[in-house]
């Protein structure tokens, strides 16, 4: 398992968290929901490139 993957994730999550109550709280809802859309595109991305990694790796080692 990488671990620095579950690492990067988490300061992603962190940082939206933050971003979101602060900019609730300054009465920008609209822009806390913005940040929070941001943030879970970002983590898919991440997400998604690891997998493509994966089948990459998979393919590499079926290849004669």
């Amino acid at each position: 398992m990488n671990v620095d993957l579950i690492f990067r994730i988490a300061a992603i999550g962190v940082l939206v968290s933050i971003l979101n109550l602060v900019l609730k709280n300054s009465g920008r809802e609209e822009q806390a929901m913005m940040t929070t859309i941001a943030g879970v595109v970002i983590v898919l991305m991440v997400v998604a490139k690891e997998i493509v990694n994966l089948f990459e790796t998979v393919k590499a080692m079926f290849q004669f």
